[in-house]
């Protein structure tokens, strides 16, 4: 009787159940009855310093996609849907993203539009964040460069996850969750 060998079994867990456990615990975490926004003495609760610093960072980080695709328009099919959901996620977070939406209306506009357009998209974008953003003169490093920034930002959503009431960490997870798939896309659009 010839001896076979048994079926490879890997060892450890698989890469999806990793995954799927740790949006399960991410979302297990955010699970509460306390009120979102319960306030004492009159100052902001963290939920609320949380949901305005979420704003402050995603609106951050459109300004940055709105300079990357003015600085590499041949990247604008690529970041400007992600842009759009990163705007979505500012006013998700009760930010205003109007100022960041007008700099992709403008930054998109075509090259026959006057240099009124130019100058309304860089207005926009230096109102949205406080200093221009910097890109990357090579496209390939602009793209790593906001992977980057995606990532980090998931990252610190993540950790926050932890401290936040119910509502606002399943939105934080969720947003996260969307910033990890955002920095993948982007890395392999460098590739």
């Amino acid at each position: 009787m010839p001896f076979t060998l048994p079926p490879r079994i890997p060892s450890g867990p698989r890469r999806r159940s990793l995954l799927a456990s740790a949006a399960g615990a991410a979302l297990l975490a955010g699970c509460s009855d306390s009120p979102d926004s319960a306030n004492t003495a009159g100052s902001p609760s963290a939920a609320d310093r949380a949901r305005a610093r979420a704003a402050r960072d995603s609106a951050a980080l459109a300004a940055r996609y709105a300079a990357a695709i003015a600085a590499h328009p041949a990247l604008a099919d690529l970041l400007r849907p992600l842009r759009t959901e990163v705007v979505r996620h500012t006013e998700a977070f009760g930010g205003s993203g109007q100022a960041s939406a007008s700099a992709s209306t403008s930054a998109s506009a075509s090259p026959s539009d006057s240099a009124s357009a130019s100058v309304s998209a860089s207005a926009s974008v230096s109102a949205s964040a406080s200093a221009s953003p910097a890109v990357a003169a090579d496209p390939k490093a602009a793209l790593s460069d906001l992977a980057a920034a995606e990532r980090a930002l998931a990252d610190r959503r993540t950790k926050a996850l932890l401290e936040l009431p119910g509502e606002l960490a399943r939105l934080m997870a969720s947003v996260a969750a969307a910033g990890a798939a955002h920095a993948f896309l982007l890395t392999e659009g460098a590739k």
